[in-house]
């Protein structure tokens, strides 16, 4: 069983489970989790089940409370994920990470379909999936482009290309979650650091 949830990164001097947006979710461990940080106040919070009812309203009210460019990540299960990313100067941009288990995840299934675990094995399948990946890899450039400009709003990725973003995108991980932290870091964030090695 996969994680299902939000990964919340954003900028703040404060803990930013703290933010008013935050106000009302349960934040024991088993709700919320704050991972390692990142130089310059960048922080990531991982949210489990559904506690974060809409994504990007709890984006919009976080850029607004951090004035910075914050994202959020929704996982499902730990193979796919949704990244939103937002700025006080940049337009909303969405992304796909792990797209190979997307297109297997959500190609079309036509209607006469009764046993989906048979219809799987079939060409059929094979080439609705076929289908469906081209189609998010033709958002592939556009997303790339969009999570840099991003990134460098935020005063990161100036020598980073468009490209090497288009590769993360492309890629795969067996956990979405670690996918979520390769693109991060190649936006040009600075590494997540273990705190435990800090003392």
């Amino acid at each position: 069983m996969g994680f299902s949830g939000e990964l919340v990164f954003g900028r703040s001097d404060q803990p930013l489970l703290g933010a008013p947006v935050f106000d009302g979710i349960d934040q024991s461990m088993d709700t919320a989790h704050v991972g390692w940080p990142r130089a310059g106040g960048w922080q990531t919070l991982q949210f489990h089940g559904d506690v974060i009812k809409n994504p990007e309203t709890t984006l919009q009210a976080l850029v607004e409370w951090t004035g910075a460019p914050a994202c959020v990540a929704s996982v499902y299960d730990s193979d796919v994920a949704i990244v939103m990313g937002l700025g006080p100067d940049v337009e909303l941009w969405e992304a796909c990470l792990n797209l190979e288990k997307a297109a297997g995840l959500w190609a079309e299934v036509p209607d006469d379909v009764d046993d989906m675990s048979e219809w799987i094995s079939t060409p059929a399948f094979a080439e609705a999936v076929d289908r469906k990946r081209a189609e998010l890899d033709a958002h592939v450039p556009g997303d790339a482009q969009a999570a840099l400009d991003w990134a460098r709003s935020a005063g990161f990725g100036h020598s980073v290309t468009a490209a090497s973003v288009q590769e993360v995108l492309r890629s795969g991980e067996v956990f979405v979650e670690e996918l979520f932290d390769a693109l991060l870091d190649r936006l040009g964030f600075p590494e997540a650091v273990d705190p435990e090695s800090q003392r």
